[in-house]
């Protein structure tokens, strides 16, 4: 973790915010809490390197709302959403705007502290973009057919039920198929996942699940 990062948490639950601080705290980490995202931009000048961690349903400006503001504007700072459950259509509509990350709530501890980290690594060394989008391409080359249609379905945040009708195949299918590609691509979490199918700009083809299976 770089010596001047400051996270920048924003959420509308004061007992969210100040869990959050005092765990970062515990790492040594420099934290700023915000109410809202309105409360944050209005702080925006002194934003500097670090991570912002906002919560996606707020009162007011969502934290949607403030990846689009934060795009306009121009800030580059690396943003981690965190989302409750049933959100995950939410969150990968955020990671398409520019968020490095999201996770569910509760979340472990360690992961988030894991995110924080990466996430102001990310920041730190923009050069490794490119080396890692070929390396997840890479990867992307060992899937069959039929889990890139898995795969894309679950980066569109749809069930594990509405893949199998889509694709024709058993929910119980569906699950293997996932388990096989999550290894393939070598992805912690559906986060992961969905980081590493935007890195490689597969959301952004238009093309839906093909016909073709392996």
């Amino acid at each position: 973790m770089p010596s001047d990062a400051t996270v920048y948490v924003i959420d509308d639950d004061e007992a969210a915010r100040d869990s959050l601080a005092f765990l970062l705290g515990t790492a040594k980490v420099e934290v700023k809490t915000y109410a809202s995202a309105t409360a944050f931009l209005d702080s925006l000048a002194e934003v500097k390197s670090g991570c912002i961690i906002t919560d996606v349903r707020m009162p007011g400006m969502s934290g949607i709302d403030l990846l689009h503001k934060l795009k306009e504007l121009g800030v580059t700072v690396p943003v981690i959403v965190v989302t409750g459950h049933g959100d995950v259509p939410l969150a990968v509509e955020a990671m398409k705007i520019g968020a490095t990350d999201f996770l569910e709530k509760p979340f472990d501890d360690q992961v988030m502290l894991e995110a924080v980290r990466s996430a102001c690594a990310r920041q730190q060394g923009k050069g490794k973009h490119r080396a890692e989008r070929t390396e997840v391409e890479g990867r992307l080359a060992t899937l069959s057919n039929r889990e890139r249609d898995v795969l894309q379905g679950l980066v569109r945040g749809l069930a594990n039920k509405q893949i199998a009708f889509d694709l024709g195949i058993s929910p119980r299918t569906v699950e293997i198929y996932r388990a096989n590609l999550m290894t393939k691509m070598q992805a912690s979490s559906l986060s992961d996942l969905v980081r590493m199918a935007l890195i490689v700009e597969i959301l952004d083809t238009g093309q839906g699940p093909n016909a073709a299976s392996s």
